[in-house]
This record gives structure tokens, sequence and C-alpha cells, in this order.
């Protein structure tokens, strides 16, 4: 059962108008809500986009956190009119400065210890794609179309986008989304493994707690601790990320409950084994 909560909505006195926050049987919930605009990025959006971020990081109840758009879509990507005196005034430290800090949240999504999973419908372009590749997973309505279209009112993706994008689909592949700025459809970017998993939109929400609630059954700490090898693997040599991989196993090893998760994985196989011999 989820529930909306009220603590969630103000965060140093100030209150949440772009964000929905959920929690509940150990997943959290980061709903952008701007559905009038289909949730277009502004720079409100992305400040307590940011402290949502920091308190589903911080609450020890939630596992997994699931990021998803309220109304039609995921979400549009940058509001250009909210943006618009930014665009006009060519204060180039401030565009760096406001850069960064976008940057900074999403780097606190991906390297967040509890898996993510973007649940996408309806659009999901520019920065609304560009945060969706900031999350582990990425699960889609078969209606969904994605795209990072910059280049077409000549930008570029600014929000992590040309860096992740490679890393997901491959330097050829991002090249030509990128660079086209054509928008691809959720079967298309299932099969070049930018989505994990297409599913009809009314199965959406079902198959995305399914998933949650799959990664919520492996011990947290060995989540933590692979997420942040594999976050480092394109990033570090071959011969430090296995030694860095060594002293995270030792980690795992003396982790609390790990013998109940050793046990339960060999009753498993026992249980497979004995189904096979029916």
């Amino acid at each position: 059962m989820f529930n909306i909560l009220n603590w969630w909505f103000k965060v140093e006195n100030k209150v949440f108008k772009n964000i929905l926050l959920e929690k509940g049987e150990g997943i959290g919930k980061i709903i952008l809500n701007r559905p009038q605009v289909l949730n277009a990025i502004s720079p409100e959006l992305l400040e307590e986009f940011s402290e949502a971020v920091k308190l589903m990081a911080e609450d020890e109840d939630v596992k997994v956190v699931i990021v998803k758009g309220a109304g039609r879509a995921f979400s549009s990507g940058t509001d250009l009119k909210a943006f618009g005196q930014a665009f006009k005034e060519i204060d180039a430290e401030k565009v760096r400065r406001n850069i960064r800090r976008i940057n900074d949240t999403l780097l606190l999504l991906e390297n967040m210890s509890k898996p993510t999973i973007a649940m996408i419908h309806g659009v999901a372009l520019g920065a609304g794609l560009e945060l969706a590749l900031a999350c582990d997973m990425r699960i889609a309505s078969r209606n969904t179309r994605l795209g990072l279209p910059e280049v077409s009112f000549g930008l570029i993706p600014d929000m992590g986008g040309a860096q992740r994008l490679p890393r997901i689909v491959g330097l050829g592949k991002a090249k030509e989304l990128v660079l086209t700025g054509e928008l691809i459809d959720a079967e298309e970017a299932e099969r070049i493994g930018l989505i994990n998993k297409v599913v009809s939109e009314d199965k959406l929400e079902e198959e995305t707690v399914n998933l949650a609630k799959k990664l919520m059954e492996n011990s947290p700490i060995a989540i933590s601790m692979a997420k942040s090898i594999l976050n480092r693997a394109l990033d570090i040599d071959l011969t430090s990320l296995i030694d860095y991989s060594a002293d995270i196993q030792v980690l795992c090893f003396k982790s609390e409950n790990q013998l109940k998760y050793i046990e339960r994985f060999l009753e498993r196989r026992k249980e497979k084994e004995a189904q096979k011999q029916v």
C-alpha cells in the first residue's frame, strides 16, 4: 500500500509544488508532477527533485526507488519557457554553474546505494530522457517515444545524456540518436538496450513494482556494492577494478545476514532440482 507522505512536502520550510513522493512496501516513488506541460523540466522541478533524491537516499525504509511522471507522459524535456531568461542572458559562468548543479543531482541519483527504476510512458525527451538514463533500469509502455532532440533547436544534451547514452547503447547508435535528434519508439529502444523491458500501458505500474520487489529479495548490501562496481566499470582500468571488487567482496562476506542469503540460495537450488526429478 502506497501512501503520500505529508512530511515529504516540506523541506527546509519549502513546499514541494512540482514533485510528489510516495512510499510503501519498501518502495519509494518520485513523481514528476507538472502534467499540464507533460512534466517539462523547470529549474524549480530540478531543485525539488534534488531534495527528493536526498530524502529517498537517506530513508532506511526505502529499498528501491521508482521515478515516474504524472499524467500522460514521463517528461517532455526542458521547459524552454521556464529557462527562457537563461537562454537570453549568455552568462558563461552562470551556464557552467547551472549545468554542474543539475548534473550533481543526476550523479546523486545514479550513485545512490539503492537500485533505481525509471517507469516511462508517453514521451521521454531531452532532459527527461537524460534523467531516465541516470536510473539503473528503465521500463517503458509500448506507446512511448524517446529521444534527445536538443540539436534540432541548436543545443546539446547537457544533463549527462551524451556521456551515459554511449555506455548504454554503444557509441555508434548514440551518435545517430544525438546528431539526428530523431525519436524512436519503445520497441526500438528495447532492441538497442536503451529500455530494459517494454510492456503494455495497463501493465506498466504492475511490472515496474514487480521488478522492484524482485530486487528487494536480494541482499541490499550486495546490491549496493555491485552497483558501485558496475558504475565504475568503464571509468577505471580492469586491474584496479578487480582489486576494488576484491575489497568489496570482503565487505559482503562480513555483512550481517550473509549466511541467510547463502542458505536461501542453496535451498532454492535444491527445490529446483527436486522439481526437475518429478
